[in-house]
């Protein structure tokens, strides 16, 4: 009896805080979206953020809820994501534009030189903290590699000290685009032949030149070529309305800096 009578207490004490917590996970439990999981389930997993929520859950819940009706929003996933998840929402596929990032930067070695001996962190957040950045241009790619550490793909490589992006690797996230201090990295239509101002100086031209021979210097050429308005200068530095070009290259051949190039961002999709 002197060892039953513990043990009995032990066993009674045991059942009480079992049936405790038994009701307390019913009365407290947290409802499941079996929708959003399931939505979550076809995502990527990427979690960049590109489609303009917190995430692939975020996303997920906000398809769920009624939040949003675009289910082409993944840019990672692409259009087989957006097929399946307009499946699951029943409703039509939504057609993806692809797109790829691109530096709009073309601070090479030879076109442009350094304006300090850099010896601290490789890092293009921590040296643009020191007037701009090495490179004479301070609106220019540092090539430390922030994107390149960043890019969860490996489609950033750092060719001459500027970074340059494989379209073929690149799945659209925007990750690089928000890590890069100079916010000199866009999104680009990929396999769509367009012309593209490669510069991000918005310094006046004279100042421009000493600083890059391939830098913009808001002459105005290039807007008095486009016969399709284009093409406008604003802050010094000229830039190209995508749905309105026609790839014609007038700017280009009116361009003495050769700041604006043909792009073609060939993909397989």
């Amino acid at each position: 009896m002197n060892i039953l009578l513990p043990v009995l207490v032990v066993c009674a004490i045991a059942l009480v805080l079992g049936l405790g917590l038994a009701l307390a996970s019913i009365i407290m439990a947290v409802p499941v979206d079996k929708k959003a999981e399931e939505i979550q389930e076809v995502l990527p997993g990427a979690n960049c953020g590109a489609c303009g929520f917190s995430g692939c859950s975020g996303y997920a819940s906000a398809l769920s809820k009624g939040d949003t009706n675009k289910t082409s929003l993944c840019a990672p996933g692409g259009a087989d994501v957006a097929a399946k998840v307009a499946e699951i929402m029943g409703v039509a596929a939504e057609s993806v534009v692809p797109q790829a990032a691109m530096v709009m930067c073309r601070g090479n070695s030879q076109n442009t030189d350094t304006k300090l001996l850099y010896s601290g962190a490789k890092s293009c957040r921590m040296a643009s903290q020191l007037f701009g950045g090495p490179q004479l241009c301070s609106y220019g790619c540092i090539g430390f590699g922030d994107c390149v550490q960043a890019c969860p793909y490996g489609a950033i490589s750092i060719c001459d000290g500027v970074a340059v992006v494989n379209p073929e690797i690149c799945r659209g996230c925007k990750i690089c685009v928000s890590t890069c201090p100079k916010g000199i990295i866009k999104m680009v239509p990929v396999n769509e032949q367009k012309a593209e101002v490669l510069c991000s100086n918005h310094d006046k031209g004279a100042q421009t030149r000493k600083m890059c021979d391939a830098g913009c210097i808001g002459c105005m050429k290039c807007v008095k070529a486009c016969e399709h308005e284009a093409v406008k200068v604003e802050n010094a530095l000229a830039s190209v309305d995508m749905s309105k070009c026609v790839a014609c290259g007038k700017c280009i051949e009116g361009c003495p800096t050769n700041a604006i190039q043909m792009v073609l961002l060939n993909k397989t999709l």
